[in-house]
């Protein structure tokens, strides 16, 4: 693939998302002109934080829905690349995991990469996928050749039964990769995050992340934490990511997307070393065996903790930073970074 024209547009898909919203951020610093299409454009809402990042008149908005065929045509004409960020994210509070995560997921980047196939101007797709797509569950570890998560690990243990969000990445990067081979016009590059922290350029709370983060500034795990190991990504660095995928043409395959792996008592640790004030922050992890008995008044299934509780994990981001050249801020930046945000935008209040 030649370097990306900078003269040329990029169209971000799902642009009033907590990623997205970096990633349109960086391409205007960039100079760039960004198409992003949104749900809703009467939302006034969720597109203002956008509009004033949107100096210099560069940034173009069109309505597009996951499920409508055809709905993406318009936002794409004249776009170099497509960076596909649009897609649900619910950890648990669903009713139907089919429609509410699957269906948008998989027919969602279907829609998208088949109308790439029809825009003579795409040149790359870059596809938000997640670690989730390379594990279900932490268990999973114990299968890997080296005992460690790599880009050579899929996702097979999940199910629209079983961690279906998780299963909905897997179908959604699987369809992905399944449209590239049948076309030759544009290259494909996916991003694997780990669970994205960080500061939010919106006072929206409708992330898991920021959720998580509100919910220890509230108190909610002050009685105690799982012991539950998770790979962690700055918001800031997946971001940019993203944008190295554009723009070093020997970008290809897949790219875990972690700084560190850590588990929630640690977020809860950095919090308070950082934060003089006295918040309801754990302090004792919860006995897996109480985590099992109450884990179905808290939408998480038993077989979850079994898989999951205490069994450590870890990932190799190599290719990330040989591959895409990225460099990776520390955790302990990423979580006060985060809370200092949710702080001065009052969300603790």
């Amino acid at each position: 693939m030649q370097i990306i024209d900078k003269t040329k547009k990029v169209l971000v898909t799902g642009g009033s998302g907590y990623l997205a919203s970096w990633i349109i951020k960086i391409l205007l610093d960039e100079g760039m002109s960004v198409n992003t299409t949104v749900r809703d454009l009467k939302d006034k809402e969720k597109t203002a934080h956008l509009k004033l990042l949107d100096k210099n008149n560069q940034l173009t908005f069109f309505k597009a829905d996951l499920l409508e065929d055809g709905s993406f045509k318009e936002s794409m004409k004249g776009c170099d690349v497509v960076i596909h960020t649009a897609s649900p994210f619910f950890i648990s509070g669903f009713k139907n995991p089919e429609q509410e995560l699957i269906n948008p997921a998989k027919y969602g980047t279907r829609n998208v990469l088949n109308t790439a196939k029809e825009t003579p101007d795409v040149k790359r797709v870059v596809l938000t996928s997640s670690v989730a797509a390379i594990y279900g569950d932490n268990s999973d570890i114990k299968k890997t050749p080296d005992g460690i998560f790599t880009e050579n690990e899929w996702n097979d243990t999940s199910s629209i039964n079983h961690l279906p969000y998780s299963y909905s990445k897997t179908v959604a990067e699987k369809e992905a990769w399944k449209i590239a081979g049948t076309q030759e016009e544009w290259d494909l590059v996916v991003i694997n995050p780990g669970l994205i922290f960080g500061p939010s350029l919106t006072k929206r709370k409708d992330s898991y992340s920021i959720k998580t983060m509100i919910e220890f500034g509230k108190g909610v795990y002050r009685t105690g934490v799982p012991k539950i190991f998770l790979g962690i990504a700055d918001v800031r660095d997946v971001a940019q990511a993203h944008i190295n995928a554009i723009f070093i043409p020997a970008a290809k395959g897949r790219h875990i997307i972690v700084s560190k792996t850590i588990m929630f008592m640690d977020i809860a640790d950095i919090i308070r070393k950082k934060f003089k004030k006295k918040y309801p922050l754990p302090k004792i992890f919860v006995p897996k065996f109480m985590f099992w008995l109450i884990a179905p008044f808290l939408g998480f299934t038993r077989k979850y903790v079994t898989r999951n509780t205490g069994q450590p994990i870890g990932f190799d981001n190599s290719y990330s930073i040989d591959n895409l050249n990225l460099t990776y801020r520390p955790v302990e930046e990423t979580i006060a970074d985060h809370f200092q945000q949710i702080i001065d935008d009052g969300l603790l209040n």
